[in-house]
């Protein structure tokens, strides 16, 4: 099925500092961004911050995160499947050095932003757990820059566990529109792993409105799915391995929130 160039194969935009580099720009969008480094042990690597603000979050190993006169110490994991992480906020306007002794792959998550926020780390205890659905249908959420657990000033991200076999983002639902009290208007980056050697999982975009997003792709560790609009879901794990998928989002809403309206074909006899 076409993907509009939504889909994204990994490997397919890195460069010399990130095996994977998403930013408003090449996505055709106004807000979120979507960076992966890989650092071998001892490695660094500095980047400024720009007009948006960044959670560096470890998806393997731990670094330490220096900011002008701040610096955060971030003891990370030995992979998304293992728990939650500690993160660390780094606002706009900055420039900011990732360091790593023993090496790993860290994600920085951004949006373009008008305020800027302190610098902030945020515990991995501190992190809201959350099983989502039932049966087939269950699925752990780690809200650790949700909506109403951490304060961005556009930025809004989870993490989500789903066990194989079962299905996440179900119903499918949607937030493309601004109806005060009802949805917001969010871009998505949905960035996934998948436990296992030749795991894969897939996921699916319908349009929302006549010319909209439409996509059925089959990922992979390292892919990603870019939803600047559209129904989405569900996110399908193959039986016998869990799917990680870290979500990225962000949009011009003078309020930052997670509102969202599922597919009113889909919603009979959910769990």
């Amino acid at each position: 099925m076409s993907s509009n160039g939504l889909y994204i194969p990994r490997g397919s935009t890195a460069d010399a500092n990130y095996a994977f580099d998403v930013d408003p720009k090449r996505a055709g969008w106004d807000y979120c961004s979507l960076r992966i480094v890989e650092l071998a042990p001892g490695g660094t690597h500095t980047f400024t911050t720009g007009d948006s603000e960044w959670i560096v979050l470890p998806l393997e190993g731990g670094c330490t995160v220096q900011m002008a006169d701040e610096q955060f110490q971030l003891l990370g994991r030995a992979s998304v499947f293992e728990s939650a992480t500690d993160f660390a906020y780094v606002p706009r306007d900055a420039r900011v050095q990732i360091a790593s002794g023993a090496g790993g792959r860290f994600a920085l998550a951004g949006a373009k932003c008008e305020r800027r926020l302190p610098a902030r780390y945020g515990p991995a205890p501190e992190v809201p757990v959350e099983e989502r659905g039932s049966g087939t249908q269950l699925r752990h959420v780690r809200n650790f820059a949700s909506a109403d657990a951490f304060d961005c000033d556009k930025l809004i991200a989870v993490e989500v566990i789903t066990p194989g076999g079962n299905w996440s983002s179900y119903p499918p639902h949607k937030h493309d529109e601004h109806r005060p009290g009802v949805e917001a208007e969010l871009e998505e980056i949905y960035y996934f792993e998948i436990a296992g050697p030749n795991g894969f999982g897939y996921q699916r975009v319908s349009p929302s409105r006549e010319g909209g997003s439409d996509v059925l792709a089959e990922v992979r560790s390292g892919d990603a799915v870019l939803v600047p609009d559209g129904w989405h879901g569900p996110s399908i794990a193959q039986p016998g391995h869990d799917m990680y998928y870290l979500n990225v989002m962000a949009g011009p809403g003078e309020t930052r929130e997670w509102r969202i309206c599922f597919h009113p074909d889909h919603t009979e006899g959910y769990r």
